[in-house]
């Protein structure tokens, strides 16, 4: 699969919304409204996880060269994963989701 083709919309397999592909230059990982993910990856970008389980936002972590990242755990095999906050583009990420997963983290 092309980079080009990962950063399409999609229609979010939790909260049922219309999620938008970014236009910052990165690429859409998670549902911007709910922040849920999908379990499609084991390395960044390869789509090669046979799980495809709901990924639940987690926590907040911070990492002094990405930014701030949501942390996901799947919730069929419970792998966790980051990525970046989605922010500067079209559709960004929920604040008010993204706050109150830090005051859990």
């Amino acid at each position: 699969m092309s980079r080009k083709n990962e950063n399409s919309a999609f229609i979010c397999a939790s909260c049922g919304k219309n999620v938008l592909p970014l236009t910052n230059g990165s690429y859409r990982n998670h549902c911007s409204f709910c922040l849920y993910s999908l379990h499609l990856d084991n390395v960044p970008g390869d789509r090669a996880s046979g799980c495809n389980g709901l990924m639940e936002p987690a926590g907040v972590v911070y990492n002094s060269k990405k930014g701030y990242q949501i942390r996901h755990k799947c919730q069929v095999c419970g792998v966790v994963q980051v990525n970046r906050i989605a922010e500067n583009t079209v559709q960004p990420d929920n604040m008010d989701v993204i706050l109150k997963l830090m005051k859990r983290s």
